[in-house]
């Protein structure tokens, strides 16, 4: 579990190919000062675990899907990315919940005279988007100011842009997007109870602090 506040811009330094995804080794002094075999680090967003830690330097494994997922399958030695480890139990909670399961990318658009970021993506996602709602873009929490039906907008502030990738995105880049968990678990609880009410099957309520069936 994350937060989307972002540590440290890493720089990979190699992407060793493998038979079902490839290896990276990334350059993090700050996340590997505590970090060992089997800790998560999201790396733009991306839960991944690590596999050796070495002077400062650590490997992880990206596997097929997540590649395909992702904009990882793009990168390249000497590319910056977001990193952020795991959050600690008691832990201030300054973005929102961020699981690391990136839901697939966008595509910057670029920023408006007004001052706001723009992006493409998916209406899969687009569904998932309200305005002042969470969005989690390359590994950062952010606000939503605007929804599309295609398309979302953030403000980034000069702080975002300065300690993460984004201040280094151009209109074109592929980001990697979560949306919020929330919401999807929202639209499958609703999903269910529209598919029992079309099939006339009795609903549920609460009695009593127990639940039973309302007849």
């Amino acid at each position: 579990m994350f937060t989307g506040i972002v540590e440290e811009l890493g720089t990979v330094e190699a992407v060793e190919p493998l038979d079902d995804g490839s290896r990276l080794t990334i350059n993090g002094p700050l996340v590997t000062e505590d970090a060992e075999h089997g800790d998560s680090i999201a790396v733009n967003g991306v839960c991944l675990t690590v596999v050796t830690v070495e002077d400062g330097r650590f490997t992880v494994d990206v596997v097929a899907e997540t590649l395909r997922r992702s904009s990882l399958e793009n990168v390249a030695p000497g590319d910056r990315v977001n990193l952020e480890r795991a959050m600690a139990l008691g832990d201030r909670l300054g973005g929102h919940i961020v699981q690391g399961h990136v839901d697939g990318t966008a595509v910057l658009r670029g920023t408006g005279d007004d001052g706001l970021t723009r992006f493409d993506l998916p209406q899969r996602l687009s569904r998932y988007l309200v305005e002042k709602g969470s969005i989690t873009v390359d590994g950062v929490s952010l606000t939503v100011v605007e929804a599309g039906e295609s398309s979302f907008s953030v403000a980034l502030i000069p702080t975002t842009r300065e300690l993460t990738t984004l201040g280094r995105r151009v209109p074109g880049d592929e980001v990697n997007i979560e949306v919020d968990v929330l919401a999807k678990h929202l639209e499958r609880l609703a999903a269910a109870q529209l598919a029992h009410q079309d099939r006339g099957a009795p609903s549920r309520s609460e009695d009593n602090g127990g639940v039973r069936e309302a007849q």
